[in-house]
């Protein structure tokens, strides 16, 4: 009984240090991977998210101004594919909501909803690099993928539109290496006029369970329903 116990005590052991091992193998292979690739897995892997969000927008200059910058907040969701919510609660009430087939912006403010087919607004956009496709590899006709030197921490991919006539010029993606998988950071935007617009993400979730209703827009009652 002594030696069959030890034995299995054994094998478990062993069996715990094999897994442990394969554990940082696999973690020092992510550490180490290329951003693209990183990237690459960050959109098999993450099938839905959910996090917080800041976003700084900061308008183009002419000599002799100071740069003026717009700041806001709030929460963001996305399910793949071709869904996701924007919920700014500071400093103005605004929700943006992609359902799959139409784009609500719904404004408190001004009591009005505009709502846009997505298949015609979003096109090589940081939500459609986001949330439209399950894999890179169904991005590369409207993004060009390139690495970026690593710094603050995070991983960097350029993504420039392979069309030079939309609005955005490119997007920076920074993603952090992490044992659970890689996780989205910050979206760098510049646009064609020159706006920088910065969204860093804090309390990602991957994968969480969202329900249906998270994507469905109803406009309230009363409210201006516009449609261009």
């Amino acid at each position: 009984m002594t030696n069959n116990f030890c034995s299995r005590r054994l094998a478990l052991g062993l069996l715990a240090k094999a897994c442990l091992g394969c554990t940082f193998w696999a973690w020092g292979s992510l550490a180490h991977a290329d951003s693209v690739d990183l990237l690459a897995q960050f959109m098999k892997q993450a099938r839905s998210g959910r996090a917080q969000f800041t976003q700084v927008v900061t308008s183009p200059t002419r000599p002799g101004q100071v740069a003026r910058a717009k700041n806001s907040s709030g929460g963001f969701e996305f399910q793949r594919p071709g869904k996701f919510r924007f919920d700014y609660r500071k400093p103005f009430v605004q929700t943006l909501v992609a359902d799959g087939q139409t784009l609500w912006l719904h404004d408190v403010d001004l009591n009005q909803v505009t709502a846009r087919p997505q298949s015609q607004v979003l096109g090589a956009t940081p939500a459609a690099l986001l949330t439209s496709a399950s894999d890179l590899q169904a991005l590369k006709n409207d993004f060009q993928f390139t690495p970026e030197p690593d710094r603050d921490g995070l991983q960097w991919v350029r993504a420039t539109p392979q069309s030079p006539d939309g609005q955005i010029r490119s997007v920076m993606v920074g993603l952090r290496a992490v044992p659970a998988g890689p996780e989205l950071v910050v979206l760098d935007v510049q646009d064609s006029l020159g706006q920088r617009s910065l969204l860093t993400f804090t309390v990602f979730e991957t994968n969480p369970l969202l329900p249906a209703s998270t994507f469905v827009f109803k406009a309230p009652a009363g409210v201006d329903v516009i449609r261009p």
